[in-house]
């Protein structure tokens, strides 16, 4: 007989944990609250799915029944049209920024206002009121902020002498403008998030630091960097996720203009889909940027949770 050790079944230890479940109510209470949970998620969430999986099959306006089916028809022009190709490519462009500007940018504040005073309590709500405005509020601003004829760019292209400019009506300039609006309206929600980490750092690893001579990037680079990974992939996923669904700051300040150079994936779905009554089409654009979300959340998963960074 082998002398080698049987690692124990864990299927005891889970009907323990299953019978204090039990014996302390709470598994009542999950079985109580299940069903509710899964009806709403089913009404609002796989339901919508399904049907929207559908229709992008149809050529459909979105009265009566769906009945021209026309099978992979909408997908075609979809990836046919140069719009659409614009449109990704703009996305990308959202979500590098957002990786490489807008997560660095809140990082830097947020080491420099993380520690709890007065102060700083001051600038973090400075800096996270963009990001608890409306959208559509931000967006309206800043078309204020940018329009060449009453706006703050005419202001001061007049006090220079200079001739006004029109940056949301510049095929080159335009997108950059959009950029800036995303930056500035979402950096303050990372900041936060880091701010909170930061705060978990150990304060005596830091002191530590400091005894064997570690300059302040040092201790950045090496101690509080490091704690606080998971939180850095955490804004991350959230970075590229936001990035997808940018919506609602564009409508107002370009309405994805001009000549269709700031429009992405959500917009172009609204755009082309639902404001010409082709909500087949739509579909179809609804149901690519669902499998690139739900892909987005599957690298996450296996990059960043299996290597426990997050």
């Amino acid at each position: 007989m082998s002398d080698t050790p049987v690692p124990p079944d864990r299927r005891p230890a889970f009907s323990d944990r299953m019978r204090r479940a039990a014996s302390n109510g709470r598994l009542t209470a999950g079985l109580i609250l299940l069903p509710p949970a899964l009806i709403l998620f089913t009404l609002f969430v796989i339901l919508p799915l399904g049907e929207s999986g559908m229709y992008a099959f149809y050529d459909w306006n979105g009265y009566g029944t769906p009945e021209d089916f026309v099978g992979l028809r909408n997908f075609e022009q979809m990836f046919g049209h140069s719009v659409f190709s614009v449109a990704v490519g703009n996305t990308v462009k959202i979500v590098v920024v957002s990786l490489l500007v807008q997560m660095p940018l809140a990082l830097l504040l947020a080491l420099l206002i993380f520690r709890q005073t007065p102060t700083n309590a001051v600038f973090r709500l400075i800096f996270f009121v963009p990001y608890i405005m409306a959208e559509v509020a931000a967006g309206l601003i800043w078309s204020f902020v940018f329009d060449g004829n009453y706006g703050v760019t005419a202001s001061i292209a007049t006090s220079l002498g200079v001739e006004r400019f029109f940056i949301l009506a510049d095929r080159e300039l335009a997108f950059y403008a959009v950029m800036t609006v995303i930056v500035w309206k979402y950096f303050g929600f990372h900041m936060m998030i880091y701010i909170a980490a930061l705060q978990g750092v150990p304060e005596d690893h830091i002191e530590a630091a400091k005894i064997e001579g570690a300059s302040r990037t040092q201790i950045v680079r090496y101690v509080q960097v490091p704690h606080i990974k998971p939180a850095i992939a955490v804004s991350a996923f959230f970075a590229i996720i936001g990035a997808l669904q940018v919506f609602d700051v564009i409508i107002p300040l370009t309405n994805g203009g001009p000549s269709n150079q700031t429009q992405t994936i959500v917009t172009y779905l609204y755009e082309f889909g639902l404001t010409r009554l082709r909500i087949g089409f739509g579909s179809a654009v609804g149901v690519v940027l669902f499998i690139v979300a739900v892909l987005v959340a599957v690298f996450y998963q296996r990059i960043f949770m299996k290597k426990g960074t997050a």
